[in-house]
């Protein structure tokens, strides 16, 4: 062979080998938006799969007590963002106030999804939210719904959950056993409120969020609005993709262009190393013996497409916490993300 012709192989090897590379590994980034001002890049990195490269970008929305990413180093979705983001997604992760009113938190982050569309020239986002996340998402596409090409819903209390119903009842009864009127609250009552709102107040300065855009904190409107009778009154105004009885499966998976979908844990004791077993297993008695994670039933987080509603999580299992110590009996939470987002791409969403 001559040495023209052995360089111009060469070339041509070269040229495809830089081209399936190019294929296979591009810029994915995975963004901090703790205020509605803007979005920090966490990370950005070449993946070299595009397993989760979806058409619009993933929008995370954490649950009642939440964070984006605590100091720089926890995240509420732990290594979840990182995952997707090596699977070629582009993740957002947002920061409403951890302690509120569902509709205060879902307005906060729909003027964060504006910012992300904004900032990305997307038309829409795809929506998934935890726990009380995923109630707050139900709201921005109720609203919003050309913003808004999916909603997936993880361990949700769609219906309310029976440990926030248990809370409401003792501090009421208890105040009431005080000698209070409705509405106002024993000292024990009072200053569990406020602890649980200094909490939310940490939260937002862990997350990023400036000191003078603190967001407000109010933690008797957030244990309420989390029980049945508000879930309820909060189902008739957003009905999109909702069973019409308690432990019903949903008729309607696409409401006005948006596709629902959620899934869930129904285990408290994962694994006992785990500290978040021992709270929940606790907490997990108020439901009296109706499967639950710890804090939601399977029968009150179903919406939309119900992908399952049994996985062998607790409540925090199902945002890969604490630190990653999950089941090894049951499909890792880190593979159901990713699995869902796929589900996302091959929709075309």
């Amino acid at each position: 062979m001559s040495n023209h012709r052995f360089m111009r192989r060469a070339a041509k090897g070269l040229l495809f080998s830089s081209i399936a590379f190019s294929a296979s590994s591009y810029a994915s980034s995975y963004y901090n938006c703790a205020n509605a001002t803007g979005c920090v890049a966490v990370t950005s990195l070449n993946a070299t799969s595009n397993f989760a490269k979806t058409k619009y970008p993933i929008v995370l929305a954490h649950g009642l007590g939440g964070w984006s990413k605590m100091f720089g180093l926890v995240d509420y979705f732990n290594g979840i963002p990182q995952d997707l983001t090596k699977n070629g997604a582009s993740v957002y992760v947002t920061k409403t106030s951890s302690v509120n009113d569902t509709e205060v938190r879902g307005e906060q982050l729909l003027q964060q999804v504006k910012t992300i569309i904004a900032i990305t020239g997307s038309p829409k986002v795809n929506l998934i939210g935890h726990s009380h996340g995923g109630i707050d998402i139900r709201y921005v596409a109720g609203v919003a719904p050309s913003l808004v090409s999916s909603v997936t819903a993880i361990s949700s209390p769609e219906q309310g959950s029976k440990m926030a119903d248990w809370t409401v009842k003792m501090v009421t009864e208890g105040s009431a056993a005080d000698g209070l009127p409705a509405g106002e609250f024993n000292t024990a009552s009072l200053m569990a409120i406020k602890f649980f709102e200094l909490v939310g107040g940490v939260m937002d300065i862990g997350s990023g969020v400036p000191l003078n855009q603190l967001q407000q904190q109010d933690g008797w409107a957030a244990v309420n609005s989390l029980t049945t009778n508000y879930a309820a009154k909060f189902n008739q105004k957003f009905p999109a993709a909702m069973p019409t009885s308690y432990c019903g499966y949903p008729k309607n998976t696409v409401v006005n262009n948006v596709r629902y979908y959620s899934f869930s844990g129904a285990q408290t004791m994962t694994m006992l190393v785990d500290p978040s077993d021992t709270v929940l297993g606790l907490t997990g008695l108020s439901f009296n013996g109706e499967a639950n994670d710890g804090l939601v039933s399977p029968c009150s987080s179903r919406l939309g497409e119900v992908i399952r509603d049994n996985y062998k999580m607790n409540h925090m299992d199902s945002v890969n916490q604490v630190f990653g110590i999950v089941s090894l009996l049951d499909t890792n939470p880190l593979t159901v993300y990713r699995n869902q987002v796929n589900r996302l791409k091959g929709q075309s969403l």
